[in-house]
């Protein structure tokens, strides 16, 4: 475990999930309604057919598998033991081939260097004591030509009031303590850390989502969860 960019609370808040990360109704319900278009967001910017993509923060493998299902060769990383035995444990259900692993970004980049076509971080950057190092890490996974695709929370009032007012306190969705507003990165301040990183950021896109009708899309509003693309140069 890499000390410096990892937080234990959080791990243990996400652990505590394991167990009912794969039911649509339970806590992580927004991850499988969102899921979907974040994995045709990806698949419309990289071909998915054979490519080798690693997820990292991969949690109980709702994206890895969706990745994999689509003829991928995925790579799936959390730090959390308890979510990776629940990723593991489903594949005899979806008969899917993942390769999931207890590793951190930082161990799998030193390890595998620009072995990826593409690395997937969603949800995960908000949460990292050090969202530098992270961004340094997925840059340093994928090969030259490849994507990084990222998910997030912009710090607005808006992202305040759904994330952290309603999902936590008024909805109940998730666990009271899941977001820390503070750690939340505006697009602006993400897109420098990428820069900084040597990726070019192509693409900026709102994530729409009504609790109510459980339904998701894209859109040109990216004050409360957007995802982006970035490409590393030849």
């Amino acid at each position: 475990m890499q000390a410096a960019n990892v937080s234990p609370e959080e791990i243990a808040r996400f652990d505590k999930l394991a167990a009912r990360w794969w039911d649509p109704n339970g806590e992580s319900r927004p991850l499988h309604d969102l899921n979907p278009v974040r994995a045709d967001y990806i698949a419309a910017r990289t071909n998915l057919r054979d490519a080798r993509i690693v997820d990292v923060g991969c949690g109980g493998g709702l994206l890895s598998e969706t990745l994999a299902r689509a003829g991928a060769r995925v790579t799936g990383i959390d730090l959390g033991q308890k979510v990776i035995e629940i990723a593991k444990l489903h594949l005899h259900e979806s008969n899917l081939s993942v390769d999931y692993r207890v590793q951190s970004s930082a161990e799998l980049a030193a390890a595998e260097p620009a072995g990826f076509d593409a690395v997937c971080c969603m949800e995960l950057i908000e949460h990292v004591p050090d969202p530098a190092a992270l961004v340094a890490d997925l840059a340093a996974l994928v090969k030259p030509g490849g994507r990084v695709f990222m998910s997030t929370l912009n710090r607005t009032p808006a992202a305040f009031g759904a994330a952290i007012l309603g999902a936590e306190y008024v909805m109940r969705m998730l666990p009271r303590g899941t977001h820390h507003y503070a750690q939340f990165l505006k697009p602006s301040e993400l897109g420098r850390l990428l820069r900084h990183a040597g990726l070019e950021l192509e693409d900026v896109s709102g994530l729409g989502y009504n609790p109510l009708t459980r339904k998701a899309w894209l859109s040109r509003f990216t004050a409360v969860n957007y995802l982006l693309s970035a490409r590393k140069p030849l």
